[in-house]
């Protein structure tokens, strides 16, 4: 990506981070990562809480149009019980490549964008080694038609500035 300029501060960057992430599922609030609650456990890959909720963390890729670049966000999904293990069973399989997608619910509020969480979304495993990604299920929500259409150099910018400044969308559901 090439230089640009803040609009919010009017600084100038000469490079442009692509990507931002969520250390943990919204459901994991604020218990303390060093010493969690019994039945529950996270590490920079997976999250369950209370031995009954389980999540995985991975990408979610948009397209940045007129490039073959992807603005790229780390983030937690939700799985079944027996998608999760199946996943962990499978981490360093290279067959795994052939698993048919896992149905979850989107578990981060993405700030920018009206309330994202619990959308609908299939997670896809991906090689040894690579993070499976997010393919959210196509509807008119705003980030499901972003990452199947891709967004602009100029909105690419736009999410940006929002996510290293804080800005919030007002049907973002967070305060």
């Amino acid at each position: 990506m090439t230089e640009w300029k803040c609009s919010c501060r009017g600084k100038v960057h000469d490079t442009t981070p692509n990507s931002f992430g969520f250390d943990e599922p919204v459901s994991w609030g604020n218990r303390d990562k060093t010493r969690p609650p019994d039945g529950c456990w996270i590490d920079s890959d997976y999250c369950v809480i209370d031995d009954s909720d389980y999540f995985i963390r991975a990408v979610l890729e948009i397209p940045i149009q007129s490039s073959d670049e992807h603005f790229v966000l780390g983030v937690w999904t939700t799985l079944s019980s027996t998608n999760f293990e199946r996943e962990r069973l499978l981490v360093s399989d290279a067959a795994r490549v052939n698993e048919p997608a896992y149905f979850g619910w989107f578990a981060n509020q993405l700030w920018q964008y009206p309330n994202t969480l619990n959308l609908k979304c299939n997670l896809i495993t991906n090689e040894p080694g690579m993070r499976p990604s997010i393919q959210l299920e196509p509807t008119e929500h705003p980030l499901s038609v972003d990452q199947r259409q891709g967004i602009t150099q100029t909105r690419f910018h736009e999410l940006v500035e929002e996510f290293m400044h804080g800005w919030k969308h007002p049907e973002s559901g967070v305060s």
